[in-house]
């Protein structure tokens, strides 16, 4: 039987780009009937996230938007917010994560919805939060990687900031927006009440960097700098072989021991820097400059074999290209193919959690912008006259694919 524990639970997602598009994607995953609100001109990410085959459905956007229905509404007409009142009347759950000020002017900001909806679940996901002289500025992922001293990190250990080279922020908020939406759920089923969140980026993703590296600065009076001493080393990164590059990690005194042993570093097992827990924490730099030297003596293969022999956490370092074809992820069979409606064949990544020994489905691909918009109003109640009214006047907009053209249906 399919685990589906939110398949009663209505989301009305005004999401575009990641974080919202991840949280209710994980939404989705969870059972959750999502309709995305989508503006004539398109989310973002649909061009923003890569190539292709019709310009209209990056990669990125395809993952991030499965499992979800999509109407197409321009919410600058009148008509289309009396649909989207409608839309919200049959929802539970609302996400956003439009800037705040421009949900007020539309009168869709937490305070006006839940006054007309005493009952509904409202998350706002926001750059930085309701209060403080941040509030209401742009932000985008590698933005708060910079404000909250993530590319920072980079700067202690390389001497030159940097980013994480994925929406490393836009995920884990949105992952924790979907953790407080589950909770919100649970006191609504207790109380009948709704509940208004709000998950601000900046604030969220700081509160990460500080609980790792505030470190020594933890107690009054500090007892040393900020910062885990040992992921700001320099030599903390893969260790390069004879053909490639490998990652493992030693933090126990009998990972050490193995470790020392079968790199050929026996002289090593008596100096009393490296022996204990504590006295590796006291000689970081030094540790680590040893266990960050390079193995070119074998091959990655041969290191790995190795290093699993004694009971050592490592793996390959990958690449976008070997990733796709690691064996693991071949035999668990994270990704397959099937046809997209106008994108040809494409990849579909499933969920990687079980339910009951089972992963739940994948649910269906990501659609073009309006693909449901007339199911959607129909099903809110409108008659088929009002519907063709509402297209005429451009509030609302369905497009569907008539015919093929090389493979791929234009949208």
């Amino acid at each position: 039987m399919t685990f589906a524990p939110l398949k009663d639970v209505r989301v009305l997602d005004f999401t575009s780009v990641v974080v919202g598009p991840v949280a209710t994607w994980r939404l989705a995953q969870y059972g959750a009937h999502v309709i995305k609100v989508e503006s004539p001109e398109g989310d973002l990410m649909r061009g923003l996230g890569g190539l292709s085959p019709t310009g209209q459905h990056s990669g990125a956007y395809l993952h991030l938007n499965r499992g979800k229905q999509n109407i197409c509404l321009d919410l600058k007409k009148s008509e289309a917010l009396g649909i989207v009142e409608r839309l919200i009347g049959e929802s539970d759950v609302i996400v956003a994560n439009m800037r705040p000020m421009a949900l007020k002017r539309l009168g869709l900001d937490a305070d006006a919805v839940l006054s007309r909806h005493p009952d509904k679940i409202y998350c706002l996901i926001s750059g930085y939060g309701a209060d403080g002289p941040y509030s209401g500025q742009p932000a985008y992922d590698s933005v708060v990687q910079g404000v909250t001293g993530m590319a920072g990190l980079a700067l202690a250990r390389d001497g030159v900031p940097a980013y994480v080279p994925m929406l490393i922020c836009d995920h884990v908020v949105g992952e924790i927006a979907v953790g407080a939406i589950l909770a919100a759920v649970f006191e609504r089923n207790a109380t009948g009440k709704g509940v208004s969140i709000e998950i601000p980026m900046f604030e969220t993703m700081a509160g990460f960097v500080l609980q790792e590296h505030l470190a020594q600065k933890s107690f009054d009076p500090p007892v040393g700098p900020p910062g885990d001493l040992r992921l700001l080393s320099p030599h903390n990164k893969p260790v390069q072989t004879s053909d490639g590059w490998i990652s493992f990690t030693i933090n126990t005194d009998p990972q050490v021991r193995a470790f020392l042993k079968v790199t050929g570093r026996e002289p090593l097992l008596s100096d009393p820097r490296f022996a204990t827990v504590a006295a590796r924490a006291k000689y970081v730099s030094e540790w680590f400059a040893v266990r960050g030297a390079p193995l070119t003596s074998k091959s990655t293969t041969e290191w790995l074999a190795i290093f699993q022999a004694a009971d050592i956490a490592a793996m390959p370092c990958h690449t976008l290209e070997t990733l796709q074809c690691d064996p693991h992820l071949e035999a668990v069979g994270l990704v397959r193919f099937e046809d997209h409606v106008t994108e040809g064949r494409t990849a579909a990544i499933r969920s990687s959690i079980r339910f009951n020994g089972l992963f739940p489905p994948t649910r269906e691909p990501a659609q073009p912008r309006g693909w449901d918009t007339s199911a959607i109003l129909e099903e809110a109640g409108y008659a088929p006259a009002e519907v063709e009214a509402l297209m005429s006047s451009g509030a609302a907009v369905a497009r569907r694919p008539v015919e093929r053209e090389n493979g791929h249906a234009p949208v």
